[in-house]
Formats: structure tokens, sequence, C-alpha cells
């Protein structure tokens, strides 16, 4: 299947690395016109001139709400339209039991994490979704669906972020789709810490497929799930973990 996105407009929160940037590299090689969002001016503008293809690029934080709507208005004003919005910036301040952690970091969490999509998604249904449709993708993790010793409270808000998905989704249809993808370990500077050296030969000699993800596997279901050879899905969420989830239980 050749998926195209030609004369749509996607906005990629965390675009400048990693997850973000595959998804707004293949959006763009898929004829969409691409915006990409993150806090710091110099690594957005190496990774627009790596995009190319007109991809353009605003700072901004994404947990204020103020920057949130100045760069869904800089889209607006730039492209003309806003097709496809990518949920894809995440934090993760905190490592530790959840029992024990500090309400600065778990406030933190919670604002980029939960409240920041639903800030973005409110915005580019106001400003565009409402009356001329779209999509929008949330990336979620494979550690919503599970518990954690260290990871409890990033995976308690990505978590709230499938149920973000099914709420929005029952409420803006039939014109705008939502829907996430639950990457398992993928291997970004973001996740580094859990797959660097022989540690990440361990986790992926436990999946099925026996390798860890790369940033182009949670692209390409980014691609489906935007484009209309998905326009009869909406609500739900791709696992994309290399069948970590369904590893056999010991004994």
């Amino acid at each position: 299947m050749d998926i195209r996105l030609d004369g749509k407009t996607a906005l990629v929160t965390g675009g400048s690395r990693g997850i973000g940037e595959a998804i707004a590299q293949a959006f763009a090689d898929a004829g969409a016109k691409v915006m990409i969002v993150s806090r710091k001016p110099e690594g957005l503008e190496q990774a627009a001139a790596k995009i190319g293809q007109g991809c353009q690029w605003t700072a901004a934080n994404t947990g204020d709400p103020e920057a949130a709507e100045a760069a869904i208005d800089a889209t607006l004003e730039a492209f003309g339209s806003l097709d496809i919005l990518v949920n894809n910036a995440a934090a993760n301040p905190y490592a530790g039991p959840m029992i024990d952690a500090d309400l600065g970091r778990w406030n933190k969490t919670i604002q980029v994490n939960v409240t920041a999509p639903l800030v973005w998604s409110q915005l580019a249904w106001n400003r565009w979704m409402k009356d001329n449709g779209g999509s929008i993708v949330n990336i979620s993790s494979v550690g919503a669906l599970k518990t954690s010793r260290m990871l409890g409270v990033y995976g308690m808000t990505k978590s709230a972020m499938l149920y973000l998905t099914s709420q929005l989704a029952a409420e803006v249809g039939p014109g705008v789709r939502v829907n996430a993808i639950c990457p398992g370990l993928i291997k970004t500077d973001f996740a580094r810490v859990l797959w660097e050296g022989e540690r990440g030969d361990e986790v992926a000699e436990g999946y099925p497929l026996k390798r860890l993800g790369e940033t182009e596997d949670i692209a390409n279901a980014a691609m489906f799930l935007a484009s209309d050879a998905s326009s009869w899905i909406t609500g739900q969420a791709i696992v994309a973990d290399g069948g970590g989830l369904i590893n056999f239980a010991e004994g």
C-alpha cells in the first residue's frame, strides 16, 4: 500500500528528534506540509533542514497553553490548514516507585503527557478540524498497559492518554478521528538508559521479534493512522512493541 498525504498539513510536537522527527520525515516524504514543534530552536532548525521538502518549525514548550496557541496559529498562517496533529512530546522527570513520587515532578509529568495533548487537540479542533475534519495521533506507550517498578508515574500518564484518545474520538467524530500508538522500547536518546549496551540486548532477546524498535517503526504506524487508509478506525491504540506484551510468563 502506497500511503500518501498530499495536500495535508501536519503538526508534530516533539518533532526535532527521535520518534517525532521520524514521523515528520515520513509525513513530508508522503507529500504533507509539516510543522515541527519543540522547545529548542537550534534542534528544530537542524531537524527541519534534514527533513527538507518545505518543513517549517516553531519553538514552543508544549506544556504551555499560550505557546501551544501560538504554534497552532503559526501553522495555520504558514500552510492555511491543519489536517493532522501528532501529540508526541513527552516528559519523564521521575523514575522510582510511585508511592515516593514528589508532587513537583508528578505535576510536570501530568502537565506535559496528559494536559498538553488535550490542549493541543482542543486548539486543533476549534481552529480547523471542527469545520474541516482531520486526524489526531497520540503517542502513548506500552507502559500504559502494565505496571513498572521505576516508571509507574510515566506509565500512568500514558494510560490516561489512552482514555483521552477514546473519549475524544467519541466526541469529535465523524469528521475527526483520534487514535494512539503504544511503542515498546524504541532506540531513541529519550530512552537511551533503557536500551544502551547489554541491557538492550537482553530486552530484545525477550521479544518474539528479537529486536528493539526503531523510530521508523512508529512513523509507519503514524502514517497509517493519519491517512485515509485507516478511515474506519477511531478511538483505538496500536501496540508496536515487537511482541513484548505477549512474552511467555515465567515458569
